[in-house]
């Protein structure tokens, strides 16, 4: 790492992507982050970069191509001189690996916005490897399971006990969305799901479970349906005793929510085998409704349990309005690439992102955008 003080070089993989921009920005923001937007359109991270310079009024953002598919991954890496590498090239479900091999070879440190169950689960498995090369690889820097997780240990502070930790997330209809993150979710839509319910791991379906859960105003009523995320695998660990942990997402428009959950059904009556090979089309109809709506989106976190010999429920809310419910995925990678630039975080090794960031490093992040969180 840089010397307190110096510029922090930060390779941002996918940076001109759907989140990738998002981050870029957050990080513009920042005045000790010297920004390198990579990816294989070069076009593309160039006019990125000369935007945020024009922006800023600075040279300190730059353009380079990099496929992180092509051999000499870690050289690349190397000879750029990061400190830090942020992988936001998703979707991550089915990746290997690769890039943040490459980065504890390179002795970066590495960072992604995958909510991938497998795949940020799997990042211990890089631990050793990490730890020899004294650098952190930090993988689910993202809505689930970062600031899931923050607001849990939040929320749970005091218990004696956890019963149930209940999230779900609902985005508004007329924000844009991603096809990196319509393929995650078709990939799973009518799959079978582990999760802990009751004390023991029992079976769900994807985008199955209808559920209805109303958020403060302007978002109000929304449908939820059963996601799967790494909170399912990690809160159970996390929170010995717990007896049921459920997570659940949806989209405002009825039509586009109902929708998914048909498919979800022919898929479990095998018309369908996996609806992610048609992510790009599926996509395409879905912004044909895009006008629809509002650009309010909602996330919520509930911890139920016990806390001074009595029952408790406590609830976390986030509204983003303006459509800046994009940003939220982001702001993880923003924090942690900030206590990085400032050797303000002291792990290395390899892990799952849950207890590295607080809710109000998140509140930090998010400073500028119309997002309001708040806890009843």
């Amino acid at each position: 790492m840089p010397p307190p003080g110096a510029p922090c070089r930060v390779l941002l993989l996918g940076g001109y992507g759907f989140f990738g921009k998002r981050l870029a920005a957050r990080l513009a923001l920042d005045p000790l982050i010297d920004l390198t937007i990579c990816g294989r359109d070069l076009a593309a991270a160039e006019a990125l970069s000369a935007s945020l310079n024009r922006q800023s009024g600075s040279a300190r953002f730059h353009a380079q191509r990099i496929d992180v598919l092509a051999p000499g991954l870690a050289g690349h890496i190397g000879n750029s001189g990061a400190a830090v590498v942020v992988h936001a090239s998703g979707p991550f479900q089915g990746q290997g690996y690769g890039v943040a091999r490459a980065c504890i070879e390179a002795g970066a440190h590495y960072i992604d916005l995958s909510d991938g169950r497998d795949f940020v689960c799997g990042i211990t498995t890089l631990d050793a490897d990490a730890r020899a090369a004294g650098v952190c690889v930090i993988s689910g820097a993202s809505s689930v399971p970062a600031l899931s997780g923050a607001v849990a240990d939040l929320l749970a502070r005091d218990f004696t006990q956890v019963h149930a930790i209940d999230i779900g997330i609902n985005p508004g209809n007329r924000t844009e969305r991603g096809l990196a993150t319509v393929t995650a979710i078709l990939g799973y839509t009518g799959a079978a799901i582990p999760h802990w319910r009751d004390g023991r791991w029992q079976r769900a379906f994807g985008w199955q479970g209808l559920r209805r859960y109303g958020y403060p105003s302007p978002v109000g009523v929304r449908w939820l349906a059963q996601c799967d995320v790494p909170d399912l695998q990690l809160m159970p660990a996390r929170y010995p005793g717990v007896r049921t942990v459920t997570f659940r997402g949806g989209t405002e428009l009825h039509l586009l929510h109902f929708g998914a959950w048909l498919m979800a059904a022919m898929r479990r009556a095998g018309l369908v085998r996996d609806w992610s090979r048609y992510s790009a089309q599926l996509k395409a109809v879905s912004d044909l409704f895009i006008r629809f709506g509002t650009d309010a989106g909602a996330m919520h976190v509930e911890v139920t349990g016990v806390a001074d010999g009595r029952p408790l429920r406590r609830c976390w809310t986030l509204v983003a309005l303006d459509g800046d419910g994009p940003f939220v995925p982001t702001l993880a990678s923003a924090a942690l690439v900030a206590k990085l630039a400032r050797g303000e975080l002291a792990f290395r090794g390899a892990t799952p992102c849950v207890g590295l960031l607080t809710v109000h490093d998140f509140l930090d992040a998010a400073k500028g955008l119309a997002i309001t969180m708040e806890t009843t």
